[in-house]
């Protein structure tokens, strides 16, 4: 297994390239953290997972110290006593197992429409991650079957609303438990939903019978949070990307200038991301006719606006705060997450590592930044549609205005996005409401941050397309100029899914198809077809 670094997180494969990469035969678990590319192959391409033998000896050497505990008269939390506010409450050795059992059925409360596949596979691979490091005390079949499960593409259902954040997703991963125990229902490999009994039949795989601390170990972590947190940073190197696309077809369309992306000015104002976001307008907007068209003292505008001369700044912004929530990942991926935790020299302790505010600050503040990325393509569109402003294009991009409405309504269709990405950017995490009789006092709100989060970068994308569709027909209706070869790419690909200037149509079918190109990272792999992998 690869261990995995910030900065493997931060520069990770462009978008483009993970969509063509073959999925891994393989990715192994053991004693170190799983990889940032592990998770997006588990989750995403459907990666089998391999478990090292080594750690599972050390998975089984740490079983002994629990075992060794389980006739011991003074009470261990999650070993011989209840849990929360129960904490207190001594269990004899004859109920122990029906408690583990009791706490998994309990706790799978959750409600609401079903979390995604991917989300689901993410949060199970790194609770088995954690399993695997030996500091759970769990028995080494157990992290066995969960690995069974997942390479079985069985996918327990697991529902929107039950975590607080605190004690880990503690739902959400119950529900996976309750999977594993053959309890409750899943969905196999074929999408359709089965009772897990009859599922895990069905793969040979045998549940668990749940030991002491079993229960607990499977449930008591912030897995869920951070598998979002990783797939949401696969889906931002692959946004801030195709944002820049956006913004340099936006450029040449309304007759901008970029002269103002220039090495020697951004390296004035030395901030990383700027500077990535910049390199990329340079390379987009490289050989541009349209742009070479007014450029030079006779260029009657002094400057452009916000909009255009500061995506650099913005795009850059919202980079740096991916690279920063990248670095909190890398940490939180070399975690063992659990309470109580087996130490290195053997002791069973409790401990607070469950709680989620590290991930759920940087979950909250990559939805502001998605927002105003989102808002300053908004403003790029409707800069297209205004005459005022649009430098010559004719009303709303309109065929004949006053009979056709163009693309009037495709920026209100952005415009409505972006109001919604402003309510998502109100932070979770600053809220908190006590639970277990006041044992819980203070939550993170963590997985309500992830689901909130994953909302808006939906949004980010369909505004971003918008954008796109709407300069492609802006560069359309600047004939015979023609824009660069990178933006130039793009607009062809944009026309195998959006007809060009022309009377109005059903416009719907038209966004949902660009949409699709920016989600699969088609649009990106356009550009770098031509410009080499942009940063």
């Amino acid at each position: 297994m690869t261990t995995s670094t910030p900065a493997a997180i931060e520069q990770p494969a462009t978008a483009s390239d993970t969509a063509n990469t073959a999925t891994p035969a393989s990715v192994t678990v053991g004693t170190g953290a799983v990889s940032f590319d592990d998770v997006v192959a588990v989750a995403r391409r459907g990666a089998r997972i391999e478990l090292d033998p080594a750690a599972l000896d050390g998975v089984r050497a740490t079983r002994a110290i629990i075992d060794s505990l389980t006739d011991d008269t003074e009470p261990h939390y999650g070993i011989s006593t209840g849990f929360g506010a129960l904490a207190t409450t001594y269990i004899a050795s004859d109920r122990r197992a029906q408690l583990q059992a009791s706490l998994v059925r309990s706790h799978a409360a959750g409600s609401g429409p079903e979390v995604e596949r991917e989300v689901v596979r993410a949060l199970m691979l790194l609770r088995l991650s954690t399993l695997m490091t030996g500091r759970t005390g769990v028995r080494a079949e157990t992290a066995e079957t969960y690995a069974a499960v997942l390479n079985a593409g069985i996918t327990p259902i697991v529902r929107e609303y039950g975590s607080l954040g605190c004690s880990g997703d503690l739902a959400p991963l119950a529900h996976c438990a309750l999977a594993v125990m053959g309890e409750g229902t899943v969905r196999d490999t074929n999408g359709d939903e089965r009772d897990a009994s009859d599922a895990l039949a069905a793969a040979g795989i045998r549940p668990v019978q749940l030991a002491e601390k079993e229960g607990l170990a499977l449930i008591n972590g912030t897995d869920g949070m951070l598998g979002m947190l990783l797939l949401a940073l696969d889906d931002l190197r692959r946004l801030m990307k195709t944002a820049d696309v956006a913004a340099a077809m936006s450029v040449e369309a309304l007759l901008g200038t970029d002269a103002v992306f220039a090495a020697d000015l951004q390296a004035l104002r030395p901030q990383t991301g700027q500077g990535l976001s910049a390199a990329n307008l340079r390379a987009l907007l490289a050989g541009s006719p349209i742009v070479a068209s007014h450029a030079g003292p006779e260029d009657p505008s002094v400057q452009d606006a916000y909009s255009l001369r500061c995506a650099p700044q913005v795009h850059g912004a919202a980079r740096d705060t991916a690279s920063h929530a990248a670095d909190v990942a890398a940490r939180e991926l070399e975690s063992a997450v659990d309470n109580p935790v087996v130490t290195l020299d053997g002791r069973v302790e409790s401990n607070g590592n469950f709680h989620g505010a590290p991930i759920g600050y940087v979950l909250d503040f990559l939805a502001i930044a998605a927002a105003d990325v989102a808002s300053m393509s908004e403003r790029r569109t409707d800069r297209h549609l205004d005459v005022s402003r649009s430098k010559g294009l004719p009303p709303f991009l309109a065929h004949e205005a006053g009979v056709d409405s163009g693309l009037m309504i495709a920026q209100y269709t952005a415009a409505g996005i972006v109001s919604e990405l402003k309510r998502l950017a109100v932070p979770a995490s600053v809220d908190s409401i006590p639970s277990s009789a006041m044992q819980e006092d203070h939550v993170s709100m963590g997985w309500a941050a992830a689901r909130k989060l994953r909302r808006s970068l939906d949004g980010l994308g369909r505004v971003l397309a918008i954008e796109i569709m709407t300069s492609s027909r802006a560069l359309d209706l600047r004939a015979p100029l023609e824009p660069g070869a990178a933006t130039g790419a793009v607009r062809a690909l944009v026309r195998s899914v959006a007809s060009g200037p022309g009377h109005d149509r059903f416009l719907s079918p038209e966004i949902e198809g660009v949409v699709g190109l920016v989600q699969s990272g088609a649009v990106l792999a356009a550009a770098e077809g031509v410009t080499g992998a942009l940063e």
